[in-house]
């Protein structure tokens, strides 16, 4: 009997939510960087565009999983890594597929205008990593493809507007682990104790 009650109670909950669905494309633009603790390495953002794809199930309470890709990084830059190997400025690039599962709620409904809240993990995978080298005379990069994590989980959490079938986002963007830990520099270990943070705002078209 309590199996029964709970298929039935799991059955009228995605009846829900499937009564209530969006699903639509979208476009954007990151501002994100590669952050580091380290007061003698600056790091500079890199601004990209992204696009992907939305599914939004529910109504007041809702999730939305998406996926989108984007590019993230940022220039490395230090005066010093070790006493052969001064200045030092590499480029980083990463290609990503991100996977957020947002958690909202509808805070105003005005019928054609509603205001959001949401948040939730995501996981960005890296399908592509390039590192070049910009200072002066130097010929190889301190940062090698094996520094670089090829998962990265965040969290992100802002608002949003929807008017008609456009949706509008602002999200934060919050590294959880480290993109560029400890790497190893002619026998020296420098932590880079890189992570990823920066602002997203994306327009999303609901065709559903």
């Amino acid at each position: 009997m309590k199996k029964l009650m709970l298929v039935a109670i799991l059955f009228s909950l995605s009846c829900g939510l499937m009564a209530q669905i969006s699903l639509g494309p979208k476009i954007g633009y990151t501002t994100g960087k590669l952050s580091t603790d380290k007061s003698d390495i600056t790091t500079s953002l890199k601004n990209s565009f992204l696009f992907g794809a939305f599914l939004r199930l529910g109504d007041k309470f809702y999730l939305q999983p998406e996926i989108n890709w984007y590019t993230a990084g940022g220039v490395f830059k230090s005066p010093s890594i070790t006493d052969g190997i001064s200045p030092v400025e590499d480029e980083v690039a990463l290609k990503s597929i991100q996977i957020p599962l947002y958690i909202g709620w509808k805070m105003i409904d005005l019928k054609l205008v509603q205001i959001r809240a949401q948040a939730g993990p995501t996981a960005s995978i890296i399908t592509d990593k390039t590192i070049n080298p910009l200072a002066p005379n130097q010929t190889v990069t301190v940062i090698k493809d094996t520094d670089i994590k090829d998962v990265i989980w965040g969290l992100q959490f802002g608002a949003g507007v929807d008017v008609l079938m456009f949706t509008l986002d602002v999200q934060y963007m919050l590294g959880l682990n480290k993109v560029i830990g400890d790497i190893v520099v002619d026998g020296t270990t420098v932590k880079f104790d890189s992570k990823q943070q920066g602002f997203m705002v994306t327009l999303g078209w609901k065709i559903i």
